[in-house]
């Protein structure tokens, strides 16, 4: 009898065991980041600073325009934090009780450059330089969704130039696909991000000028908790993180602005 009570003791050690040392084990926690598209290249950078705090953090980020993540999370796609070039979108997230109102942080000021790759593209005019029929295509980010887009139309209306560029427009679906069509050579410039520029990969391609910011509304950007990301404590601690001087230090190298008062 003793020896049927042993075995059956080491059977039961037998099958917890790997469950007890599972449970020792740190578990990842995951982190879904829906983020504007102006953040692509700079969000490695945010990641990589956040993990040395959190190393244990699985971090799933997608990059997009914000409007049409905004389009989503109102559909119930399953992100726990959105970054947005905007902060009218995760305001609006935040009237339809789909957001944290408490978690909303601006994070950055945006800026918008007129950029070439092409070489003898004199751009030293700023937008009037459009002008130039040696220009034949123009991207910009689309003002239906992209933030961007918006900024661009918006600086071209007040520079006088918008009617004389329209028919020569070419329309990313976002800001990164947008300087991908210059970079490529399907448009011969382009209104983009200066966070897109100032990347180590961007470096060296072709050249730009700043579009002042008085043609434009601010583009600020900022942060928040979605309805399906308040339970997560990676959330808050990431939108902590991006006040911390270590996230600012990564935006200043990107040329983002810290946000005003």
């Amino acid at each position: 009898m003793k020896a049927g009570i042993v075995a059956v003791w080491l059977l039961f050690a037998a099958v917890c065991a790997p469950a007890a040392v599972a449970a020792a084990q740190p578990q990842s926690q995951s982190l879904t980041i829906a983020a504007a598209s102006d953040l692509a290249y700079c969000m490695d950078d945010l990641n990589a600073e956040f993990r040395r705090q959190h190393p244990d953090a699985d971090l799933k980020t997608t990059t997009g325009a914000s409007g049409n993540f905004f389009a989503q999370i109102k559909a119930g796609a399953p992100f726990d934090v959105f970054l947005s070039a905007d902060i009218a979108y995760p305001r609006e997230l935040i009237k339809a009780g789909l957001a944290d109102e408490a978690s909303l942080l601006r994070y950055a000021t945006g800026h918008l450059a007129l950029w070439t790759a092409r070489e003898g593209v004199d751009l030293s005019a700023g937008l009037p330089a459009l002008a130039s029929p040696t220009i034949r295509r123009i991207a910009i980010a689309n003002p239906d969704t992209a933030p961007y887009g918006r900024a661009a139309r918006a600086a071209l209306q007040s520079a006088g130039m918008w009617n004389a560029v329209q028919d020569r427009l070419v329309f990313g679906e976002n800001i990164a696909q947008t300087a991908q069509f210059v970079q490529s050579g399907n448009a011969d410039v382009g209104l983009v991000s200066l966070s897109l520029l100032k990347a180590p990969k961007m470096a060296g391609i072709g050249h730009h000028v700043e579009v002042p910011e008085a043609l434009h509304p601010p583009l600020e950007q900022a942060g928040v908790i979605t309805h399906l990301g308040r339970d997560n404590p990676l959330a808050s601690a990431y939108l902590r993180f991006l006040a911390s001087p270590a996230a600012r230090a990564v935006f200043d190298r990107y040329g983002f602005v810290t946000p005003r008062p």
